[in-house]
């Protein structure tokens, strides 16, 4: 393993052991029932101040909530694209390395979230349709920081044109800062929710980045020219 890979692979090694020591942390330091119907909080003090500062806004909830649908229609382009280059190639292992590991990353993030969805941890500060939901990582924030940064990484590979390429990158970024702010402000997570799901879908993009980087140092080949559209 060299440095371009490793630089990759520790971080997200110290993301997902920061990840896994602030959940146990959520999970057992100064929990107190703060939340919807006496449910237990971690970090209840932060959380809750941080809460009364920023308040409930519904309509920032909903926003955010049907803009989630442009992450998964990413995921389902990219989906799409590797069905075809199966098709044309006639052999799923003539699909781009690439694409190959970026269905194996959903399935990650699939996992990831049905896992915490079946664990609680935490549960959402506001009670969404008379129901208290489970909000430990932040689903919304795992989606959009998985989805749309490995949706960066691919575009700024395979789309040629510099221009329009900056354009879809920038616009990518944008998108999913909105996503994250807007979620943080809505107030129908915790704080901690939030921390949790940057810091999952940090270890898990990085170790996207550095198994993509092993098949790019394997065949010392030019990316760009790889993907160009």
């Amino acid at each position: 393993m060299n440095k371009k890979t490793s630089k990759h692979f520790y971080p997200a090694a110290v993301s997902f052991a920061a990840f896994v020591l602030w959940t146990l942390a959520v999970l057992f330091f100064d929990v107190h029932p703060i939340g919807p119907r006496g449910s237990s909080v971690g970090f209840s003090s932060l959380n809750l101040c941080f809460h009364n500062l920023t308040g409930v806004n519904m309509t920032l909830y909903t926003i955010t909530d049907w803009a989630g649908l442009v992450p998964v229609g990413v995921g389902f382009f990219f989906a799409l694209l590797g069905l075809i280059e199966w098709i044309k190639r006639k052999s799923i292992f003539k699909v781009d390395f690439s694409i190959l590991v970026l269905g194996g990353f959903y399935l990650a993030v699939l996992a990831a979230y049905l896992f915490f969805e079946e664990t609680p941890i935490n549960c959402r500060p506001v009670l969404i349709g008379g129901y208290l939901e489970t909000s430990y990582p932040s689903s919304t924030t795992l989606l959009v920081l998985t989805v749309m940064p490995t949706a960066a990484i691919e575009f700024n590979f395979r789309i040629k044109n510099a221009p329009f390429r900056k354009g879809v990158v920038i616009l990518v970024w944008a998108v999913t800062i909105f996503m994250v702010v807007g979620r943080l402000l809505s107030g129908v997570h915790w704080l901690s929710d939030i921390i949790g799901g940057v810091l999952l879908s940090a270890s898990l993009v990085l170790l996207y980045k550095g198994i993509c980087g092993l098949e790019k140092n394997k065949h010392n080949d030019s990316i760009k020219n790889r993907y160009d559209l």
